[in-house]
């Protein structure tokens, strides 16, 4: 008898156990991110992070530090770890494939954050438009200055969107370049998205054009190094700059008349709507449909594209104040 008294207490402790920890127990979302090297990330993080703890998640993150290496061994870790959906800011375009499909092996869904995943079967892609952002970075240098010599300063071809901006811009300048009033005379990826690197194209491009009118600039930390090679030669506010981002240093270079324009992606927004999808998929539910498939080289990837904005000195204060960016 008293066995049987044990026996069912052992029973009914053991499903209380089980009943409690799976009420207990939160969806794992796993963040992997490139680097801190500029100023929006940690904003990124931080949005992504309250929203997931909004949406009683958890979640497990680290950042590579522009190792393609070093990220895929914090992507196995996690994956180990039992994280139930893995969201990537991938280091290098192709590599993180890799990432991917590991992924896969563990049945686990993989969402490509901001910068797309190539050449795999990737599940979801979300990010701006970033054929858009380099139209508008071309329209509007082709507005304020539609003929002279052009640099271009892209970012590293390890990121999908370096391709895209630089396809965009081209879309824009085709018909300058055509009719001849328009030539580029510099024409180069950076190896790493940091101001260094700008610093290092302005200065060669200024040995070459020292009469350069206008440099589309592939983001606003290579446009602060694009601006202190120009400093050096007392050209900054002399030569067209655009830049993407919209941090604090571009708005201030904008007000101070060094920096022409740079094109404001609302941050919020974008990892707002990251951490959501994460969780909808983390817990198995009902995706919405997303606004389209882009092509990744080999699977056409549901694909969430938000709209960029322009900024110059006219309009910060209407979109960058709100958001404080700037004060």
């Amino acid at each position: 008898m008293k066995t049987r008294i044990f026996f069912g207490m052992a029973i009914a402790s053991l499903f209380l156990l089980v009943l409690f920890s799976g009420c207990s127990s939160k969806r794992q979302v796993g963040l992997l991110m490139d680097s801190f090297a500029q100023e929006r990330w940690a904003k990124d993080k931080q949005i992504f992070e309250k929203r997931i703890k909004e949406l009683s998640g958890q979640l497990l993150f680290d950042t590579a530090n522009g190792n393609p290496d070093r990220q895929f061994e914090q992507a196995r870790k996690l994956l180990e770890s039992g994280v139930d959906v893995l969201v990537i800011v991938p280091v290098d375009q192709y590599q993180a494939g890799k990432i991917v499909k590991l992924a896969h092996k563990h049945g686990v869904p993989v969402i490509s954050y901001d910068r797309l995943i190539r050449n795999c079967d990737l599940d979801f892609y979300i990010s701006f438009d970033n054929l858009e952002i380099g139209q508008l970075q071309a329209e509007y240098l082709t507005r304020v200055c539609p003929k002279g010599k052009y640099a271009i300063i892209s970012g590293p071809t390890s990121d999908h969107n370096s391709m895209m901006i630089k396809t965009g811009q081209l879309n824009v300048l085709g018909p300058y370049i055509d009719r001849g009033d328009i030539r580029v005379v510099f024409d180069k990826f950076v190896s790493r998205w940091d101001k260094e690197e700008g610093y290092r194209l302005m200065k060669e491009c200024l040995k070459q054009n020292p009469d350069i009118n206008a440099v589309l600039v592939a983001n606003d930390d290579l446009a602060t190094g694009v601006v202190n090679a120009l400093e050096e030669k007392n050209l900054a506010g002399k030569v067209w700059v655009s830049g993407q981002d919209a941090d604090r240093l571009a708005c201030e270079r904008i007000m101070a008349g060094k920096q022409v324009m740079t094109v404001y992606k609302p941050i919020e927004n974008l990892a707002t709507s990251a951490a959501e999808l994460a969780m909808k998929v983390a817990q198995k539910s009902p995706v919405p449909s997303l606004n389209m498939s882009i092509n990744n080289g080999m699977y056409m990837v549901p694909a969430l594209l938000l709209q960029p904005n322009v900024v110059n000195k006219e309009t910060i204060k209407l979109t960058i104040v709100p958001d404080s960016t700037i004060k």
